[in-house]
């Protein structure tokens, strides 16, 4: 009893993020002004609640709230357009930035005094979340207003740093940096302005709590759900690497119990299959696909797939860009494994067409994870002088 108590009086206290500082500095600097909200389903308070309560009950005046992928409230599937209208809950006017724009326009943050952003992002870059920062970073710098970033949790931790950098620019492609940026979104927001030919005003609510060491487990949080799919902290740990999968005609788990930490298809052998990646056990498993809200159309709809149960044994060893390419190396080589696009579903996915050219070749994955690297390591040098942590 005295050990664990003890340990209760030196764990460290919950990480505390960028929205709910704002909430105890009663508004802050925020507090009088009109302001427009990027949120989501995740804009949340470690005990629930929601980001535009806080704000308003903090004496901060939302105007209008701006919201990404998935939508307000985190119900939209991956890909599925959001359409503007107003929110039930709060009675504000929401636009989407995922339907027919991309971004704010001029005219919506004329008569706002600052556009706040509060994302829980992923940590990899084809989570679309950054490019929605980098876009409302250069709405606010030419309509002259200020943007304010929330910070919160990178999921990954601050130190993988792993993958190629994008070559071809998307909405998948935007950030800079590699495939795992090693940031948080108000350093994204710090980086990527100094290398704009306008900047923006911009000011980053950094997080109390939070180091680069830290992985979600460690922050006292419970996981938010960032996306209908991304489930668990678990899950947010191997997604960089099992969504590569997407690029195939394997099925990554969407429309499963687990998608992300599934992976299979009908024509699966798993027993012929000899899987070994650092930090993770793979367990034979079975699936069936089903559709839903969070996947209307799902791989091998309706059909049981032979496959595996992804398990985190040791989150710091796991390298999850290297995960990625174990499985592909492993699974391109199996009878009935197809690429969609003929490789460019992966191009897409990576900004990049260098790994679909080095599987294609036979590349080890050893020669492709240390061809990587030198420009990994260029980066952390790079990004130093944003850290906020």
């Amino acid at each position: 009893m005295l050990s664990l108590a003890l340990g209760l009086l030196l764990a460290a206290p919950p990480v505390e993020v960028g929205l709910e500082r704002i909430e105890a500095e009663r508004g802050g600097a925020l507090r009088g002004k009109r302001v427009g909200l990027v949120a989501h389903g995740a804009s949340l308070t470690r005990d629930g609640r929601h980001a535009i309560d806080v704000l308003r009950g903090a004496g901060v005046q939302v105007v209008r709230v701006f919201t990404p992928e998935h939508g307000l409230r985190g119900q939209a599937g991956a890909g599925e357009k959001v359409a503007s209208g107003s929110d039930a809950a709060s009675g504000l006017p929401v636009i989407s930035l995922y339907g027919t724009a991309q971004a704010p326009s001029r005219e919506q943050l004329r008569d706002l005094d600052a556009l706040v952003f509060d994302l829980q992002d992923a940590g990899v870059r084809f989570y679309t979340y950054a490019s929605t920062l980098l876009l409302c970073l250069d709405a606010a710098a030419e309509a002259g207003v200020e943007l304010v970033v929330l910070d919160r949790p990178n999921p990954l931790g601050g130190e993988r740093v792993e993958g190629p950098l994008a070559e071809e620019s998307s909405f998948l492609s935007m950030a800079p940096g590699p495939l795992l940026h090693g940031l948080t979104l108000g350093e994204m927001a710090r980086l990527a302005n100094s290398t704009r030919p306008r900047a923006a005003r911009l000011s980053v609510v950094a997080m109390r709590g939070w180091t680069r060491g830290l992985l979600w487990d460690d922050t006292g949080r419970p996981w938010p759900t960032p996306s209908p799919n991304l489930r668990s902290a678990e899950a947010a740990l191997v997604y960089p690497g099992v969504c590569l999968l997407e690029a195939t005609n394997l099925s990554e788990g969407r429309g499963s119990e687990a998608p992300f930490l599934l992976f299979g298809a009908p024509w699966l052998e798993p027993a012929r299959l000899s899987l070994q990646v650092a930090g993770v056990a793979f367990e034979p498993a079975t699936f069936t696909p089903r559709a839903g809200p969070a996947a209307a159309e799902p791989k091998h709809r309706d059909r049981e797939c032979a496959g595996f149960r992804v398990r985190v044994r040791d989150a710091r060893a796991l390298s999850p860009f290297e995960l990625g390419v174990r499985l592909l190396a492993t699974l391109r080589r199996q009878p009935g494994f197809a690429w969609l696009g003929e490789g460019r579903n992966l191009t897409r996915l990576l900004g990049t067409r260098r790994l679909f050219a080095a599987l294609s070749r036979g590349d080890t994955p050893e020669a492709i994870l240390a061809a990587e690297r030198p420009a990994a390591e260029e980066w952390r040098r790079a990004r130093q002088p944003f850290l906020l942590y």
